[in-house]
């Protein structure tokens, strides 16, 4: 019984590892967002945290 709640759990690790590694979209537009100065997440429209434009 142990074995097999094992290796439920490693397939179920795997399946999600290989979704994981998928290229979901829109992940491009998360990398855009951010400040190209200070590396943070720009929320909105205004200028970032760092004075960064």
């Amino acid at each position: 019984m142990l074995i097999k709640i094992v290796s439920l759990f490693l397939v179920v690790m795997v399946v999600l590892a290989v979704f994981g590694r998928l290229r979901l979209p829109g992940r491009g537009k998360a990398a855009a967002r951010r400040c190209t100065r200070c590396g943070k997440f720009r929320i909105g429209k205004g200028p970032c945290d760092c004075g960064n434009a």
